[in-house]
């Protein structure tokens, strides 16, 4: 009954939002493109995905989602699933089977509690410092692999260093508007450049008629395969399931938040439809949670119109837009990654003023005897701690470009102190209880 009622106010909302904000709400759901566009595009390009069945199943997948859970969660690929099959260039059966072997690891997990379990373990400083580094990990990866290889001004007019200030500037102008269409305004700017740049070269055609031919895959689940789906496994559950539940309450706390049982099973079945028609290994990550929540998402309508645009393309043009999506301007999208990378880090700034660990359970003041919530006071030292914990997480993140790493300093680094903190309390009852059996006179 919960969920029924959840599913009628989460609609409400989706049409409320829409109504009120739309070119904000449309905008919000395009502020992913700097993640989608140049993993799918390689994939495609080195034949491990089909980009036709991919936009097709991934925008069913943004529909479900945002009618679902009433919240901009994006639907993006599994990044270390992705750059392994770039770097192998790995076939198309391994790729599928890769994202299979992740999605069933996450529905064993989901089922049987132990996602909910670990997420009552994992505490809220290493979950801030997960974000924190995802977040300073976007960034990097903006400026190392999108502006930084940008030609010179005269080598493209249409793609260079110029834009990059352009529209590093209208960001900055628009930052204390929250809702400004952003990302819509980057978006048809770009797809205007891309297609200029295809008309006036000999070697790329036009987006054309391309009806999507759905075809049977079998997965094939070979060593290398397996050992990818693996791999994938913690930053699918930290990033795209834990992370992701916590972030959500953060930015839109007067909407039911995903659990991260849902959130687990929601991976699972996007996956274990989609790898046996050649569709791209997909998650639900933080990052693209903070992006579209950026550029104007409030709801789950913005990902509703992204799904539906991304089935209709997929539908009728399908493999013909290779040459649009590899013509989109880097400067454009580099910025627009570096904005949600932003979005996701700043989060790190609530782990001592508002964290949920940090409210407790107290009377109402006002003699009605009702339970309320207030923020419990929280020492120097405790702050301090929570920090270095928070620090340490995103350290073995950026460090060893690595989730699990990160977790696990995160962790260690926790417990450390709890343990200290409880071999200092042992030591001085000891001497305290010492001091008490001391005789009073001494001859």
């Amino acid at each position: 009954m919960t969920f029924i009622s959840n599913i009628k106010l989460l609609h409400r909302n989706n049409v409320v939002t829409i109504r009120s904000s739309p070119l904000a709400e449309i905008s919000g759901a395009l502020g992913d493109l700097g993640t989608l566009l140049p993993l799918m595009i390689t994939l495609a390009v080195n034949r491990s995905i089909s980009l036709s069945t991919t936009l097709v199943f991934s925008g069913a997948f943004n529909i479900i989602t945002g009618a679902v859970f009433g919240i901009p969660l994006p639907v993006q690929p599994m990044k270390a699933i992705a750059a392994a099959a770039i770097a192998s260039h790995t076939s198309e059966r391994e790729t599928m089977a890769a994202g299979s072997v992740t999605a069933g690891l996450v529905l064993i997990l989901s089922l049987t509690g132990l996602l909910r379990l670990v997420t009552r373990i994992i505490p809220i400083p290493v979950i801030k410092g997960i974000q924190f580094g995802a977040g300073l990990s976007l960034v990097i990866s903006a400026g190392s692999s999108l502006l930084q290889t940008l030609r010179p001004t005269w080598d493209q007019p249409l793609d260079n260093r110029i834009w990059v200030f352009a529209a590093f500037l209208l960001l900055i102008l628009t930052q204390r508007r929250s809702r400004f269409p952003f990302a819509l305004i980057m978006f048809v700017a770009g797809v205007t450049m891309a297609l200029v740049r295809i008309a006036i070269s000999p070697e790329m055609s036009m987006p054309g008629l391309h009806i999507w031919n759905p075809y049977f895959i079998l997965p094939k689940w070979s060593a290398e395969a397996i050992g990818m789906g693996i791999a994938q496994l913690p930053l699918t559950t930290l990033n795209s399931v834990i992370a992701v539940s916590a972030l959500a309450s953060d930015l839109l706390p007067n909407l039911p938040s995903p659990s991260v049982t849902t959130v687990g099973i929601s991976v699972a079945a996007m996956n274990l439809s989609g790898c046996w028609f050649g569709a791209m290994p997909v998650c639900h990550g933080s990052g693209g949670l903070a992006a579209q929540y950026r550029f104007g998402a409030r709801s789950g309508a913005s990902i509703m119109i992204l799904g539906l645009f991304k089935v209709v393309l997929g539908l009728v043009f399908g493999e013909s837009l290779l040459d649009l999506l590899q013509t989109f301007p880097r400067s454009l999208l580099g910025i627009m990654v570096v904005a949600a990378g932003l979005e996701l880090a700043r989060v790190g700034q609530s782990l001592n003023y508002g964290a949920p660990d940090l409210w407790e359970t107290s009377v109402e003041g006002d003699g009605s005897g009702r339970l309320g919530k207030r923020r419990r006071s929280v020492s120097d030292e405790e702050r301090a701690q929570r920090w270095n914990v928070m620090l340490i997480t995103t350290a073995g993140i950026l460090a060893f470009k690595n989730d699990g790493v990160g977790f696990v300093a995160g962790m260690m680094c926790h417990y450390a102190y709890l343990l200290t903190e409880w071999a200092e309390r042992k030591w001085h009852g000891r001497r305290h209880g010492l001091s008490e059996r001391a005789p009073l006179l001494r001859s």
